[in-house]
């Protein structure tokens, strides 16, 4: 399986996973400019802004080490952008880095809510 195959696949297996825990799914691959926001997901009036990661198995580096300063900056201008041409509007909004991992019995979730602020 090449990246970008198993970049949806960890796409899907996140979002299925978010509505299983009574997330509503907002949004996914969601284009502000030339940024885009893997998942927007929405709990009563939270909105969730969910960065996801592939990791293997064997991974040393944990979800939230793999979005650096840069990333989070991005993240932050992007979901910013998005509320401003939304009709939808938010009590709380939280930046969220979920991690899937691959091995031979499947794929895990590592989610981390509130990652990091704004």
């Amino acid at each position: 399986m090449d990246r970008t195959a198993q970049g949806r696949r960890a796409e899907d297996i996140c979002a299925d996973y978010l509505f299983a825990r009574g997330y509503e799914l907002v949004g996914r691959n969601v284009r502000v400019g030339a940024r885009e926001l893997d998942i927007l997901a929405a709990r009563g009036d939270v909105l969730a802004v969910v960065e996801v990661r592939t990791r293997s198995a064997s991974s040393y580096e944990r979800a939230l080490q793999s979005v650096g300063w840069q990333k989070r900056k991005h993240l932050v201008a992007a979901a910013g952008a998005w509320l401003r041409q939304s009709e939808r509007r938010f009590a709380r909004v939280r930046f969220d880095v979920a991690a899937v991992s691959f091995d031979t019995r499947g794929a895990a979730v590592e989610h981390v809510e509130g990652a990091f602020t704004r």
